[in-house]
């Protein structure tokens, strides 16, 4: 293996015996280091490429020749005995590591992780939960990949140096210490006030020449070897235990391969690797080291979780601008703006080609007037926003989304490992074709569809297993249970998330079942068991379903509040109603709910006697959901019950007399009579005017007026449609006395603030035109135009024609009369 060619594959002649090995310190995540580490890798031909990363992951090494691979990926470590336990080790197209890895199997050369294992880092990181070190552990190992010189894979802030990462506690020394951030102090001592500036100037815009390319990494490594003597570990000291490791590699790889060794790894540890130690020393540092046994894989990868507004932060800010200058080296900035104009195009907003011409010249003399050498990021957003966004940071937000950050998804091969509930997930995504994307879709889907029904149990089932990949949205199609629109959207931790929820299961359909079992155990109230109920019939779980129907039966016999069991009823009714979509066999869940509505109905009228006004209004939330799932429960066949809504318009009457009752509830169950063509509108208007007389205290009939207009359920239409309420609305807020209207002003801004702006434009007008006349009802003969007590057929019939013409009747009308067809 130490020589020039390995399996058959021709590569440059290695460094020879006596060179030493060759370590090229990287920034991860930068497009300049990895142009240069491919540079130096062709220079030096080494027999073996170490890179920092989990060692677990050498047999995984092949799958990145894959071509169904496409970074950015990341290999998945996490716990076998605690699926949830994991880390991540991002990979971009522009990570130098992933660029060493591409050139070692492109070449012929084995490629090896050197880094601390996984299965000492998971444990290590539990044992930092155990000391509750919120914030500091290596769990989500990608936030490691910081802006500095270092950050290396498979480790936390507290493990590397990490650009503006605050000084804090290590939980495992147990001390406080100031931490080094590396690239600060070369930035100061270089005269920059920007770390990343400094870095882009002198590494990432850098071209390499031939015969040059180790000359960054040596003048590197001189800066780093400095800091190191200056600062020691620099605040950490975790480090050395991985430096330890690292040099065991480097050694065993040298006794093999002699010194065609190159290693890529974060700058700040090169010093640590070319220091002489013994293996004893070495060795002892990692003895004792806590273990937990973990599997480990490819997983796709997002350029917005590479950044760091994404919570992931990996160290960079821009990642779809690194990608763009990874693959685009020759006039970066013309064609940056190119793809900015078409983004800006794409969105119907005028960018010509002379825009694109004026952005790039003002950011060649911006560039020019700040001292660097191309220009950089903030170059090229400072023209955009000048020249093609006429200085407004709207659409420069959108250029930031979707160019500077981005929503690439990498891809694996389906060979990589993988637990069976992944496999089974792949395997139903393919053949529902629903293709994971990281950019947020809308999917609409129709029931009645066999293939979407499908879709619909499946994304159901995951988000019973806490894997939200899709979030039900409101159907622009309308409200019927035929109908559903999801929001898509793949994040890269779904994977441990599938990996966490193969507990419950091998497929999708059996780990549902047996999480719905299980939640259904350990719910604590009725609302939670009934909304379980709910979501196993629209996850279609017949396995589960008769479990959750015997915990609901029984906690809905035990519980006596109210409150309670109206908050389950809704989710019953609507359970019901999926089930008829569905095909279910829902009788048993309609006995059930046709059960606790008639508890509803007997114990609702005490519990809403001599409430304050919170209790109040929470109380007449649960009537109005009471009434939308009678109205519901009285049509459904499994409910066997159609004496349910003449129980609850008798209950609603019990409501709307009670003096002990609020008023809110009282005027909310007469405007449910109303509109249900229970109670006639002269009486309605007769209750209004004895609650707004002057008997009845201010506050009092201001809730009552929010009970029976307010809650966004259509009463600023019924205002302006009956002249004869608004009426006595108007009579009775004239009269309010002044020292009682400042405490009644709140509520009713609160009740009509809830309409829409047309409803209000049109009270105000029919207000200012003149109140009705007589006793505060409108006057019979009503001058204003379009409310007369009675219809003008008059004016309805001359609308005819123009309708007529509209639905096209006329030219039918016509074409009969041709044919001696009576129209």
């Amino acid at each position: 293996m130490g020589g020039n060619q390995v399996t058959g594959v021709e590569r440059p002649a290695g460094r020879g015996t006596g060179a030493g090995p060759v370590l090229l310190g990287v920034r991860h995540h930068g497009p300049g280091s990895a142009r240069a580490v491919r540079a130096a890798l062709e220079e030096a031909g080494p027999d073996v490429v170490l890179i920092e990363g989990p060692p677990e992951a050498d047999a995984l090494v092949p799958l990145a020749a894959d071509e169904e691979m496409r970074p950015p990926v990341a290999l998945l470590a996490h716990a076998v005995d605690e699926p949830g336990r994991s880390a991540f080790w991002p990979l971009a197209e522009f990570s130098p590591e992933w660029v060493a890895l591409r050139w070692a199997l492109e070449h012929g050369v084995p490629a090896r992780f050197i880094d601390l294992p996984a299965t000492h880092t998971l444990a290590w990181g539990q044992r930092e939960d155990e000391a509750e070190a919120e914030g500091d552990s290596p769990l989500d190992a990608e936030t490691a990949r910081t802006a500095d010189g270092d950050g290396a894979p498979g480790t936390a802030p507290g493990l590397d140096p990490g650009l503006g990462t605050a000084p804090g506690p290590d939980p495992v020394l147990g001390a406080a210490e100031v931490r080094v951030d590396p690239l600060g102090v070369l930035a100061d001592a270089a005269g920059y006030d920007d770390p990343e500036r400094w870095w882009e100037d002198v590494v990432e815009h850098r071209g390499a020449g031939r015969g040059d390319a180790l000359a960054p990494f040596t003048a590197l490594e001189e800066a780093m070897a400095a800091l190191r003597e200056t600062y020691g570990s620099g605040g950490h000291d975790r480090d050395l235990v991985r430096e330890a490791y690292m040099r065991l590699q480097l050694r065993s790889a040298q006794r093999e391969f002699g010194d065609g060794v190159a290693v890529v790894c974060g700058a700040w540890h090169v010093p640590a690797l070319r220091r002489k130690t013994t293996v004893a020393a070495d060795k002892a540092l990692l003895k004792g080291l806590p273990k937990v046994k973990t599997d480990m894989t490819w997983v796709p990868w997002t350029h917005r979780r590479l950044s760091r507004a994404s919570g992931y932060g990996a160290g960079i800010d821009s990642p779809g601008w690194y990608g763009h200058l990874f693959s685009a080296p020759d006039r970066p900035v013309e064609r940056w703006m190119t793809k900015v104009a078409g983004l800006l195009r794409a969105e119907d907003r005028i960018v010509s080609s002379a825009h694109v011409i004026e952005a790039v010249r003002l950011a060649e003399t911006l560039a020019a007037m700040r001292g660097r050498p191309l220009p950089g990021l903030s170059e090229s957003t400072d023209a955009v926003r000048a020249v093609m966004c006429e200085g407004s940071d709207v659409p420069l937000a959108l250029v930031h989304d979707r160019l500077v950050v981005g929503d690439v998804l990498g891809e694996v091969p389906s060979t990589a490992p993988a637990v069976p509930l992944q496999r089974d997930l792949t395997r139903l995504q393919r053949r529902l074709r629903l293709k994971p994307e990281a950019l947020e879709r809308e999917l609409e889907l129709d029931l009645r569809k066999e293939n979407d029904a499908e879709r619909s149990r499946l994304l159901h089932r995951l988000r019973l297993l806490g894997i939200a990949w899709g979030e039900p949205a409101a159907a622009r199609g309308g409200t019927g249970t035929f109908r559903e629109t999801w929001r898509l959207r793949w994040e890269p931790e779904l994977s441990v998330r599938v990996a966490e929820a193969g507990v419950w299961g091998t497929t999708v359909l059996s780990a549902a079942t047996a999480k719905a079992e299980a939640d259904a155990v350990a719910a604590e109230g009725l609302a939670d068991v009934t909304a379980l109920a709910e979501r196993c019939l629209l996850a279609e779980l017949p396995d589960a379903l008769p479990a959750v129907m015997r915990i609901l039966a029984d906690r809905a016999a035990l519980d006596s509040d109210v409150g309670h069991l109206a908050q389950a009823l809704p989710a019953l009714v609507r359970s019901l109603r999926y089930g008829d979509v569905r095909g279910t066999d829902t009788g048993a869940l309609g006995e059930v709910a046709a059960g606790l509505a008639e508890r509803v109905f007997v114990g609702l009228p005490p519990a809403c006697a001599a409430l304050d006004a919170d209790a109040a209004e929470e109380m007449r939330r649960h009537v109005d959901a009471v009434h939308g799932a009678v109205g519901l429960l009285g049509d459904a066949p499994a409910a066997g019950s159609g004496h349910l809504r003449a129980r609850w318009r008798s209950v609603l009457r019990v409501l709307s007399g009670r003096d002990t009752v609020p008023g809110v509830i009282r005027g909310r169950a007469v405007r449910l009579l109303l509109d249900d063509g229970e109670l006639a509108q002269e009486e309605a208007a007769r209750l209004m005017g004895l609650v707004l007389s002057p008997g009845t205290p201010p506050a009092d009939a201001a809730a009552w007026i929010e009970g029976f207009v307010g809650g966004g359920s259509g009463g600023g239409m019924l205002l302006v449609h009956d002249e004869r309420l608004l009426g006595l609305v108007d009579a009775w807020l004239t009269g309010v006395p002044a020292e009682a209207f400042t405490d009644v002003l709140p509520l009713l801004r609160r009740t009509f603030s809830a309409y829409e702006p047309g409803v209000r434009r049109t009270l105000g007008e029919l207000v200012r035109r003149g109140p009705a006349s007589g006793s505060g009802a409108a006057a019979a003969g009503s001058a204003l135009p379009g409310f007369a007590p009675e219809l003008d057929t008059a004016r309805a019939d001359a609308v005819l024609p123009v309708v007529r013409l509209l639905l096209g009747l006329d030219d039918m009308n016509t074409r009969n009369d041709l044919v001696g067809v009576e129209g």
